[in-house]
């Protein structure tokens, strides 16, 4: 128990506040250097008593400079809203405190228009996932996230719903021979796929783009680690629809849900580092630094940001082509929808910058996808448009448990029973991504039918996923 890790509540109980001295001394105690949590509490707290003591340590001199320069660092820093505007939280009951409290400090930016939280809101870094947040001519990298860009991919084919019970087997080899899973991996110089987005101007006119050029082709077409997942499913429509001209009935289809890989997180955190730089925000609303859009810094990462949107769904055309091909099959139609990205949006009459973090674009008649598990089923959308939720919606069901949590209370006997009894075969994954880690979608998606029509519904089948759970890119 003495080595466990340290965090803000232990550092307030000694009269800490929240402050950049906090984050300073949650640093130091990354690096632990061999001391236990108890001998680290007890430094922390001499510091704290008298930094002047410890401005020569060799471990703890910074957080002795920031102790003695606090009030200096205060009034350099930009002023929070305290008299912010409210805004709409779908779902409130199932939603945990540290998201809301989250939400809250986003809104007192000063560039903030308006907010909304979905009902699959959870806790992230900065802007919580799930959180949709308008502002004034500013984008925040953190606020996009770090997988930019990241997004469902559908395609429903001419194959009857029988199609996955007669060939099973071959929709099992399709999956593991056409995709690519996990933290870091990419295909070979002879595997390389060929596209367009590898030409875009974008990688030759920033320097710092073009140095991930190569990384990002040989990335391209695969997926990461976490929830990311390639499957095959029976989409069925209990209607005709009109919009995409397909009419009732049950049909394969494929489902994928991945982002910009490696590009977007090296983007995310360069631009990130960048922001917080530039923007020197209250140590509560750090993670929310923004960059202006009149500035070189603020329009670099837009076009950054852009161009790994273009690369995740490149990624997911290359993915779908390939099954596509190997299947022989004829496509009835193809949705696709991100999030993890910010767009520029009229809001009561003004452009404003609408970023959605693990939200859904729901703008009226505008087509999504939104997943359950895999074991649950998702949905395919329209959406309504609703004011309140800044024309948005969920993106998927929202974790219940951490990774952590999940990995340390599930069992993969219960996971195993579950899978069998709704006739899933699961390929890959790590027990942090067992449906009892999610929330329930049926109760997710009865919080927001305000929000969203449901078109479809789409039942994974086979299921495949990184072999190791793994996550970073």
């Amino acid at each position: 128990m003495e080595n466990k890790r340290i965090n803000g509540k232990d550092l307030i109980a000694l009269g800490y506040k929240e402050n950049h001295a906090m984050g300073v001394a949650l640093k130091i105690n990354k690096k632990r250097l061999g001391f236990s949590k108890e001998q680290m509490l007890n430094y922390f707290k001499e510091v704290l008593e008298k930094p002047e003591d410890f401005i020569a340590h060799e471990i703890f001199k910074p957080l002795a400079e920031t102790l003695l320069h606090i009030e200096t660092i205060q009034e350099d820093l930009i002023a929070l809203n305290e008299n912010p505007e409210g805004y709409a939280v779908f779902g409130e009951e199932n939603i945990e405190l540290g998201a809301k409290e989250q939400m809250n400090i986003a809104m007192k930016l000063p560039v903030t228009v308006a907010g909304a939280l979905m009902p699959d809101a959870h806790q992230g870094y900065g802007l919580p996932i799930g959180g949709v947040l308008a502002t004034n001519n500013a984008v925040i990298p953190y606020g996009v996230g770090v997988d930019i860009g990241c997004r469902m991919a559908l395609s429903i084919f001419d194959l009857p719903d029988s199609y996955l019970a007669l060939q099973h087997d071959k929709l099992k080899t399709v999956l593991l021979s056409e995709t690519k899973f996990g933290a870091g991996h990419g295909f070979l110089k002879h595997e390389r796929a060929k596209h367009e987005i590898l030409d875009g101007k974008a990688f030759e006119e920033n320097a710092f783009l073009r140095e991930l050029k190569d990384k990002a082709w040989a990335q391209l077409g695969s997926s990461g680690g976490g929830n990311h997942f390639v499957e095959f499913g029976i989409i069925e429509f209990t209607e005709k629809d009109e919009a995409l001209d397909i009419e009732a009935g049950k049909y394969l289809a494929l489902l994928t849900h991945s982002g910009s890989r490696g590009l977007g997180a090296t983007i995310a955190g360069h631009y990130t580092k960048l922001a917080k730089e530039i923007c020197k925000l209250p140590y509560q609303a750090q993670n929310l630094a923004y960059l202006d859009l009149d500035t070189q810094e603020g329009q670099e990462y837009w076009i950054a940001m852009n161009l790994a949107g273009d690369y995740a769904s490149a990624c997911h055309e290359v993915i779908h082509t390939k099954i596509k091909t190997a299947l022989g099959a004829e496509l009835l139609a193809k949705v696709e929808n991100h999030h993890n990205f910010a767009w520029k949006e009229t809001w009561n009459g003004k452009e404003v910058i609408v970023h959605r973090k693990g939200a859904t674009p729901a703008s009226k008649d505008v087509m999504g996808i939104i997943p359950g598990s895999m074991a649950t089923p998702g949905f395919l959308v329209s959406g309504k448009g609703y004011a309140q939720a800044i024309n948005s919606a969920s993106h998927g069901a929202g974790r219940l448990m951490s990774r952590t949590q999940a990995i340390k209370t599930l069992h993969k006997g219960d996971l195993k029973n579950l899978l069998a009894e709704n006739g899933i075969t699961l390929l890959g994954a790590g027990m942090d991504e067992s449906p009892m880690a999610y929330k329930d979608i049926h109760t997710v998606m009865a919080a927001q039918e305000n929000l969203v029509d449901v078109v479809a519904t789409f039942h994974p089948k086979i299921v495949r996923m990184a072999d190791d759970g793994s996550r970073e890119d």
